[in-house]
């Protein structure tokens, strides 16, 4: 089992707060975190100021803010979202694509005392929905991988 949480440590890249960048929908969001944060929303001005948030933390803040409403499908679309960003994440840059590959069948673990959604929350019983994002893009990604590999043929 592999637990992350923080930014820091061998595993640090797999938070939505590590600061790599992802191109989605034709603009460039600092992190998944960012991106995910933005989306909760249906107005364009507030997307646009979460994405120039200054830190993850603070687009996280503007994202949990109810100052305006939350789409009314986000709870319905919300898994789809993810998986979106960290599929961007981790096919953007090669080397985070080879540390996720590199962590095999390993179960991974978003080891959050806070999120019991998308963590394990403060009593380690919690849904770990980021987690399991994570190991079925390390699957799909395995899975490009195979088929380049075979598609390639032997080596001479």
């Amino acid at each position: 089992m592999i637990r992350f949480y923080s930014t820091r440590g061998a595993y640090g890249a797999f938070s939505n707060f590590s600061r790599h960048a992802v191109d989605l929908d034709g603009v460039i969001w600092p992190t998944t975190e960012h991106y995910f944060q933005a989306q909760k929303f249906i107005d364009p001005a507030h997307r646009e100021r979460v994405r120039r948030a200054a830190t993850p933390r603070e687009a996280a803040a503007l994202g949990r803010s109810r100052d305006l409403p939350l789409r009314t499908d986000w709870e319905s679309v919300k898994d789809d979202v993810m998986r979106r960003a960290v599929t961007a994440k981790f096919t953007m840059h090669p080397d985070l694509r080879t540390l996720l590959l590199g962590t095999g069948d390993e179960e991974l673990v978003e080891d959050s005392p806070y999120d019991s959604y998308w963590g394990t929350g403060p009593t380690g019983t919690g849904l770990n929905r980021l987690g399991t994002v994570l190991m079925e893009v390390r699957e799909g990604l395995s899975r490009v991988v195979r088929l380049e590999a075979h598609a390639a043929g032997p080596s001479v």
